[in-house]
């Protein structure tokens, strides 16, 4: 059985989004070598549908080997919505999430990784779908947004066994959890 794995980078104060106030100062060279150090280890990236159209719209445009990993990997994205997708090997999950992520998993292969910590995650989560999650914890208070723009989210509870601390030479450190269930 596949694993699915998040990796989510989130400031100080919890807020996962407007990472133009945050994020962006922290990305070097080790950064990206975990990144794709994780992208290596996945045969598939799972996005929700507002990381998937930032993606789409920033990744085929770069070079180097996380964005050929990237590009050329197999893509799903959760969206009710959307109805075609552009972006090279993206397959859409529009029906029922929990059921469709659940044939993903019971799939041969390497593990899923999802990047963001947003409604599908959440969903995951809540449904013990969600193996690992992996913080990118950044040495910043980021000052900005409402709840939906944070890591919690309400009617979603787990325990999870902390697996490893990583800190970077930036200030960032990745802590990674599994489900202790």
């Amino acid at each position: 059985m596949r694993r699915i794995v998040n990796s989510t980078f989130v400031s100080l104060d919890g807020v996962i989004n407007h990472m133009d106030r945050w994020h962006f100062d922290f990305i070097d060279d080790e950064l990206e070598a975990l990144a794709l150090d994780q992208l290596r280890d996945s045969d598939a990236l799972l996005l929700g549908r507002h990381t998937y159209d930032v993606y789409a719209s920033a990744w085929p445009g770069r070079d180097g080997e996380l964005a050929d990993r990237i590009n050329a990997v197999a893509k799903y994205v959760a969206s009710t919505t959307m109805h075609t997708a552009t972006w090279t090997n993206t397959t859409i999950i529009g029906g029922d999430l929990v059921e469709e992520v659940t044939k993903l998993k019971d799939a041969d292969g390497k593990n899923i990784l999802m990047h963001g910590y947003g409604p599908v995650a959440k969903t995951l989560m809540r449904n013990g779908l969600l193996d690992e999650l992996c913080l990118w914890v950044h040495p910043v208070l980021a000052g900005v947004g409402t709840t939906g723009d944070m890591i919690w989210g309400e009617d979603v509870h787990a325990r999870l066994a902390l697996e490893g601390v990583k800190p970077l030479a930036s200030g960032v450190v990745t802590l990674t959890y599994r489900a202790a269930g």
